[in-house]
């Protein structure tokens, strides 16, 4: 692959995983075209193309930087707009395990703009970067390949006028998300499905936007009440612009919360905080209650197989989906935009290759944080082969040691944050605070 400006790229879906690879591309690819079915609004607005938008979503604090990595001054222009911006662990309460963690100054900055507000200010951004081009109302229907087969050279498409392909892509890049339709394409050009891992909760969220007045939650910007065993209910409440607060409430294994207030005010009322609770009963509610269902965090491991084409990427949630609760997606999708972009700079031979077996290192360790949370739950299923009971231990008095210690909860954070790796929480300092407190 060159480094230089030179060739095209085509890029199928435009939600926040395709910007932000059509970011990645543009100094590379004199063109780069973002297919999409839906039609971009003019205004920040949730749209067909992208569900869960009426949803909370997290841009977790690497989240952010890698954001700012791709478009300089993006944090800014957001907070102007009215995005708020607070320290992640003394302006938020975090319950974990029914236990509130330690609040303190933590360095860590959250930037919490609505999922509309930021989907349409990357995409302004990425709209204005030379070469790029969107081709709205643009259905994609399949790959092109060269005639071996061994090379993916483009897209099949549908659109207003009816069919019509994109030819003599020198890249290709799914961005589809979970609908597993790249999986699909491939198999008609002749390639075995790729492996995948499932972990299974049955998620169901519920979601309404709230009037947010300066007294609620006693000044916080947000509030996480986590699920655990015994426990299987969670909420999140986090302010946003224009003084609202986002309001989620979720339940797992099949149990569906309720979108009437009396019946959100009820699934809510026996959690470990009365906060959500607060909110619900005694704001003013700005929008009604959307709900959307999650089956299974799906990892599809393309860099186990053993033949797939040249000229090909996935990325996002077509290559990751992780359970909405943790916050993950859109910073994982920033952290693989990234990659992508330093892959292209250094000229790699095999982007294929090379970007996959990057990519799943990338994914490990948000994947291992799914897993081991997910996964203490009887009712989920999924692989529990890799792990290690002292660890799970470990871990667990970690957290119980950090409600009374804000190291240990500044130090739990930063993982959970995607800024520090898992290995952090062993290192020989955290070790000695959690046995102390034992």
């Amino acid at each position: 692959m060159r480094n230089r400006q030179s060739g095209r790229a085509a890029v199928i879906g435009g939600s926040m995983a395709g910007l932000l690879a059509a970011a990645a591309l543009h100094a590379t690819f004199d063109e780069v075209m973002v297919l999409d079915r839906d039609i971009f609004p003019d205004e920040p607005g949730t749209r067909k193309g992208v569900p869960q938008g009426g949803h909370v979503h997290g841009l977790l604090a690497r989240g952010r930087a890698a954001l700012d990595e791709l478009f300089e001054g993006l944090s800014a222009e957001l907070i102007d707009q009215g995005a708020p911006v607070f320290d992640v662990q003394d302006d938020m309460q975090w319950w974990v395990d029914g236990r509130p963690l330690a609040r303190g100054a933590s360095g860590m900055f959250a930037l919490v703009p609505s999922r509309s507000l930021l989907e349409f200010a990357v995409r302004r951004r990425v709209a204005a970067l030379p070469g790029v081009r969107f081709l709205t109302d643009h259905t994609v229907t399949g790959l092109l390949a060269t005639p071996d087969g061994a090379r993916c050279d483009g897209v099949q498409f549908t659109d207003g006028r009816g069919p019509g392909s994109v030819e003599g892509a020198d890249l290709v890049v799914d961005a589809t998300g979970r609908s597993a339709r790249g999986r699909l394409w491939l198999e008609r050009l002749g390639f075995p499905q790729a492996p995948q891992q499932r972990i299974e909760t049955q998620v169901t969220y519920v979601t309404r936007r709230y009037r947010r007045e300066p007294h609620d939650l006693d000044g916080l910007a947000g509030l996480s009440i986590g699920a655990y065993p015994g426990s299987t209910r969670s909420a999140f409440a986090l302010a946003q612009e224009d003084d609202t607060w986002i309001v989620t409430i979720t339940g797992r294994f099949g149990a569906v919360p309720p979108t009437d207030d009396a019946g959100m005010l009820d699934w809510v009322a026996h959690l470990d905080s009365p906060g959500i609770a607060d909110i619900i009963r005694d704001a003013v509610p700005l929008s009604s209650p959307v709900k959307m269902r999650y089956p299974a965090s799906t990892r599809v491991r393309y860099d186990r197989m053993d033949r797939f084409p040249a000229g090909l990427l996935i990325v996002g949630d077509a290559l990751c989906s992780f359970n909405p609760v943790y916050g993950q997606g859109m910073t994982v999708a920033a952290l693989e935009a990234l990659l992508l972009k330093r892959l292209l700079e250094e000229g790699a031979k095999e982007l294929s290759t090379e970007f996959f077996l990057a990519a799943e290192a990338l994914i490990d360790v948000p994947w291992s944080t799914v897993a081991a949370t997910d996964l203490q739950f009887a009712e989920t299923t999924g692989d529990r082969s890799g792990l290690d009971p002292e660890r799970v231990t470990y871990l667990a008095h970690l957290r119980r040691a950090a409600v009374q210690d804000p190291e240990l909860a500044g130090a739990f954070l930063r993982v959970a944050q995607l800024i520090d790796p898992p290995a952090a929480l062993f290192a020989p300092e955290i070790a000695r605070r959690v046995e102390v407190a034992a």
